[in-house]
């Protein structure tokens, strides 16, 4: 009869788990969807456009040739680490420096139209109001 009461306790407790659990997932989705209508979706961060291929290469270089210092130090080893550093660092700076200016004359182009648009409403609505 002990093994019966135990077992009645064991399923009332794992009956209050399962409820424990529905009542935390309802909370999580309750949230989640409070969230998603007051901020709106989360997108997640995009890489810049300015990481390629060629930069790709630079890096698995680079891995490549530290595994072979940290293998045998000599000084070839360092100094073909140390270039490919620098010409990966140069690459990507020429690049990230390429990739803002373009975003930068994008940003320029869309204020100007913004502002001809504002100019172009002001002088219509001038012309509604002296009527």
């Amino acid at each position: 009869m002990s093994w019966m009461s135990n077992r009645s306790a064991a399923l009332e407790k794992l009956n209050v788990r399962k409820g424990i659990c529905r009542a935390w997932e309802t909370i999580k989705e309750s949230i989640e969807i409070s969230a998603k209508e007051s901020r709106g979706l989360y997108e997640l961060r995009q890489h810049q456009p300015c990481f390629d291929e060629e930069f790709s290469y630079f890096l698995d270089r680079r891995k490549q040739l530290k595994m072979r210092w940290l293998q045998d130090p000599n000084k070839s080893n360092v100094d073909s680490l140390r270039n490919v550093r620098l010409e990966g660092s140069r690459h990507f700076r020429n690049k990230k420096k390429g990739y803002l200016k373009a975003k930068i004359d994008e940003l320029e182009s869309n204020r100007s139209k913004i502002s001809e648009t504002c100019i172009g409403a002001s002088v219509t609505l001038r012309r509604i109001t002296s009527l």
